[in-house]
């Protein structure tokens, strides 16, 4: 019995590591390396010219900026849906979780086809907004709003879990004290929510930074105002410019990286503020 106790289901350590690397080697890390070393074939000064020209400047502030504020949105918006789904009880309620996975399920290109008839000026929406002089389609505020739509689930479905898992006695212990509501959801609630709120976060802001299908077609795709850098890549490659698409990437890539650390940093460090505390 003592010799049976010791059988893993899966196989040790080492043979699970092996695995575990050769498998991210192949689907993450080799691919991941030859966007570096196609990008070796330009010279430093070529590199330097080809990610630092205006319109390619111009792209990543439009990438980048609008996956952030989209981010921000959906971190917001996300917790709110979360909270909703989690402590109140009201008819469809299962109707509305299962449409937060919408754009999981939804082809991207439907998506962006879809907001675009929406909000362009005979849309719906945009029909309404065009006389106030707000324009959504064809703009950076389409861009982030298609953004807003294909990220919103994974901030709902990473703080969801850690809601219900939430003790409410807490709550209650608080309340006895006195502290208000707001004072309660602020020193009780939402720091023990901030780990996961920020995984959401890193997880929709990562997901639009490299978003093509949903934003290529309310972008209107102009270059210096609505051009995303993952189109740019697209187009050098339709001109076989091999080189210049990938140090492109690779610039997307290392600031990518570089974000998602800080965000992975500040992450951790509020889990272990939270279990010193605990």
């Amino acid at each position: 019995m003592k010799g049976s106790n010791n059988k893993k289901v899966l196989p040790g350590f080492g043979i699970s590591l092996g695995f575990t690397l050769f498998y991210l080697s192949l689907i993450v890390l080799i691919p991941l390396a030859g966007i570096f070393f196609k990008s070796f074939e330009l010279t430093w000064a070529e590199f330097w010219a080809a990610v630092t020209n205006p319109r390619v400047l111009a792209s990543y502030r439009i990438s980048f900026g609008s996956a952030l504020w989209a981010g921000l949105i959906n971190a917001v918006f996300g917790l709110l849906i979360a909270w909703v789904l989690v402590r109140y009880r009201f008819p469809g309620k299962k109707l509305i979780d299962s449409l937060v996975d919408i754009p999981f399920a939804l082809p991207t290109a439907v998506a962006g086809i879809a907001l675009t008839t929406i909000y362009a000026k005979s849309g719906w929406i945009g029909s309404l907004l065009d006389p106030l002089g707000i324009k959504i389609a064809y703009t950076q505020a389409g861009i982030t709003i298609a953004l807003i739509f294909i990220g919103l689930p994974f901030v709902v479905r990473t703080v969801q879990p850690v809601l219900q898992d939430f003790e409410r006695e807490m709550e209650d212990a608080a309340a006895t004290l006195g502290a208000y509501r707001f004072r309660t959801f602020r020193k009780v609630i939402l720091p023990e929510l901030m780990p996961a709120l920020l995984t959401g976060f890193a997880l929709a802001f990562a997901r639009g930074i490299g978003e093509y299908g949903s934003v290529v077609f309310i972008s209107g795709n102009m270059p210096m105002k609505t051009e995303i850098a993952p189109l740019l890549i697209m187009t050098k490659l339709e001109q076989y410019d091999y080189a210049g698409a990938t140090a492109i990437a690779a610039v997307m890539l290392i600031v990518s990286f570089i974000l998602l650390l800080i965000i992975n940093l500040l992450q951790w460090r509020m889990q272990r503020k939270a279990a010193a505390n605990a």
